[in-house]
């Protein structure tokens, strides 16, 4: 019997895991593997402002608005709390 994968330590946040993507033409990118790092690590902030960035920004690409998917992007980058 094959036991299941089990990642050590923690996975990458969704956000950052998509915002890569989009970067590298909709596919992840090979370095960003399944464990999260410095830069993909969960954010310390509100989950429910993270996910009205996450409504915002898919919303906002399903329609064609680059200005409320940029204006976002931007909103979140501000009240990232991380060092980074």
């Amino acid at each position: 019997m094959t036991r299941p994968f089990e990642p050590k330590g923690a996975q990458p946040e969704a956000l950052s895991t998509f915002k890569k993507a989009a970067q590298n033409d909709g596919i992840k990118p090979p370095d960003q593997g399944l464990t999260a790092t410095s830069e993909t690590a969960q954010r310390p902030d509100n989950l429910a402002d993270q996910e009205k960035a996450a409504a915002e920004i898919l919303g906002g690409n399903t329609v064609g608005d680059r200005k409320k998917v940029d204006d976002a992007i931007l909103r979140r980058a501000k009240s990232d709390k991380r060092d980074v």
